[in-house]
């Protein structure tokens, strides 16, 4: 990882630039586990998005900027967060296309979605969407040329290299894959979001 570049924003921010999400989920968990461990210093709010991370409410804005200079993640660092298991009814309307971008049957498309372990690189787009990362390069997919007007609650769907799950039912442009009956948003729950940055994610297949 090259030495990342360190912007100040405002008196209390800092924003790191990075070169991909993979990056950004390594620096992520490093600095969750020392923030947890009471190394970071004050620091009230961490948020990566897919190419930076926001560090807000910081009480020693120098003395963080020259340690995330230095910082040097391993990839191993994105991968300490809890482990969250999604059953998924594997039966979304645009399957067969997944499918066929990959060059194999719906079967085998489903086999290869549950394979990997996951992790939330960062959330964004409505309350409780989160980007999962996990699935080989090879699998990215397009967005849908058109977007729906309407995407139902708990939709599995992949656009370009992440997969997501829609807490809500919104517009949306991504292929359906799936769908899954997990709450993942609500207010009335400690944490409202059940896919949060540096959360792991097993997708399971289940029957209708």
């Amino acid at each position: 990882m090259t030495p990342p570049a360190v912007r100040r924003v405002g008196e209390r921010a800092l924003l790191v630039e990075l070169d991909d999400t993979a990056q950004v989920a390594a620096l992520y968990g490093w600095l969750r586990e020392r923030q947890e461990s009471g190394a970071l210093g004050a620091v009230e709010e961490i948020v990566p998005a897919a190419r930076t991370v926001l560090l807000d409410g910081v009480a020693d804005v120098d003395a963080l900027a020259a340690l995330l200079r230095t910082a040097r993640p391993s990839a191993a660092a994105a991968a300490t967060g809890p482990l969250l298991e999604v059953p998924t009814v594997y039966d979304g309307t645009d399957l067969a296309e997944v499918a066929a971008l990959w060059g194999v049957s719906e079967e085998a498309a489903v086999r290869i979605h549950t394979g990997p372990e996951y992790v939330v690189a960062f959330c964004g787009f409505a309350p409780g969407f989160g980007y999962l990362t996990g699935l080989p390069p090879r699998y990215a997919v397009p967005r849908r040329d058109t977007p729906r007007s309407s995407v139902p609650v708990g939709s599995v769907a992949l656009a370009g290299p992440y997969t997501g799950v829609y807490p809500g039912s919104s517009p949306g442009g991504w292929q359906l894959i799936g769908r899954t009956g997990l709450v993942l948003w609500d207010t009335g729950r400690e944490p409202a979001a059940l896919l949060a940055p540096g959360v792991r994610v097993r997708f399971t297949a289940e029957r209708a």
